[in-house]
């Protein structure tokens, strides 16, 4: 009896999923999505668990998220996974995140491929371990004529470094006569940046409670809506995603006018 119980208010809730999607779908949803995956640690620490145990259970979350946001429409979604700065964090830790990727791609990759997904990465590239670039340039590769949702890795990603280094980039194109000063303008510039091949995002969405933007995408967030959860990551559902989504819908955006 406890069993079909539990059958039968599955089942009601998956309607009620459903039901809320096809809502969704009939208003504009954001073209751009990006996330800063906040409180594996604190999630894991609440369960006397290591750290690393809230790392793992976010990478379920992430999987559940980019299926969720494929079906919506969404286009892109970008994942803050690890910053510049998060190399301060315990080694252990750190080596432990960064073969997450090779994790998550080795099982989840065919479904990726099968769903039309394209993974690709922002960050830099060149001090991340072998294995972890090895993971990231395979799903690139194997899903780069996708067509669908792009799935965004943001790995050892910094935005005031991403800024710096596109100004760099500006002055020696200036200086080497590729670009004139006079055509230098915002959307020039953003195209200097990792993220030129997608839109800026629509919609950010921040988890377990902090309010700040901890250097991410400092440029793109411009005149983006701004969604904040104290719901720690690991515990971040499709409800959440899709009530993020509604808020956003509700939202007017003037960029400034009126």
């Amino acid at each position: 009896m406890l069993n079909k119980f539990r059958l039968r208010k599955k089942q009601n809730t998956s309607s009620t999923l459903r039901d809320k999607i096809e809502e969704i779908k009939k208003m504009p949803v954001p073209e751009h999505i990006a996330i800063i995956m906040d409180g594996n640690g604190r999630w894991a620490k609440k369960r006397a668990l290591p750290r690393i145990a809230g790392h793992h259970e976010g990478m379920k979350v992430v999987r559940k998220t980019t299926m969720l946001a494929n079906d919506i429409g969404i286009k892109a979604l970008t994942l803050y996974a690890f910053s510049t700065e998060n190399w301060k964090r315990p080694k252990n830790e750190v080596e432990y995140i960064m073969k997450l990727p090779e994790e998550f791609l080795g099982t989840f990759l065919p479904e990726l491929v099968k769903n039309n997904v394209q993974v690709k990465m922002m960050g830099y590239k060149d001090q991340l371990p072998v294995h972890t670039l090895r993971a990231i340039e395979k799903a690139m590769e194997e899903t780069k004529n996708n067509t669908g949702l792009v799935l965004n890795f943001a790995l050892n990603y910094g935005s005031r470094a991403e800024i710096l280094d596109a100004v760099k980039q500006v002055l020696n194109d200036c200086k080497n006569g590729i670009l004139e000063e006079t055509e230098l303008n915002e959307q020039v510039f953003s195209s200097y940046l990792m993220s030129s091949t997608f839109s800026d995002p629509d919609l950010l969405i921040r988890t377990s409670g902090e309010i700040r933007l901890s250097n991410f995408m400092l440029w793109q967030l411009a005149y983006s809506e701004f969604w904040f959860t104290d719901v720690l990551w690991p515990d971040f559902n499709e409800e959440h995603l899709l009530e993020a989504v509604e808020v956003f819908q509700k939202r007017q955006r003037r960029y400034g006018g009126l």
